[in-house]
């Protein structure tokens, strides 16, 4: 739940009032829904989610296609180039 420290009325129409209702969940507050639907996330936000193996192993994945993808680039110069 969320700490409220201070509070504004608003008028919404009918149909928002039915289309933020559908995302509320049993517990939260209209306050919480709005919160959680208008947060804005960063890549920080994804620190400590992953196993130090699972970003070795994405890290891996990632430098292997960008080494792909310069050889692919250099066969395609060298072949346009003749």
């Amino acid at each position: 739940m969320c700490n409220i420290m201070g509070s504004k009325n608003i008028s919404i129409s009918d149909e928002a009032y039915s289309r933020l209702k559908k995302f509320k969940g049993k517990n939260e507050s209209f306050t919480d829904v709005i919160n959680r639907l208008t947060n804005k996330a960063t890549i920080l936000d994804l620190s400590g989610t992953l196993t130090q193996d699972e970003a070795e192993s994405i890290l891996k994945n990632i430098n292997d296609a960008r080494k792909l993808s310069r050889i692919r680039y250099q066969d395609f110069s060298e072949r346009s180039h003749h």
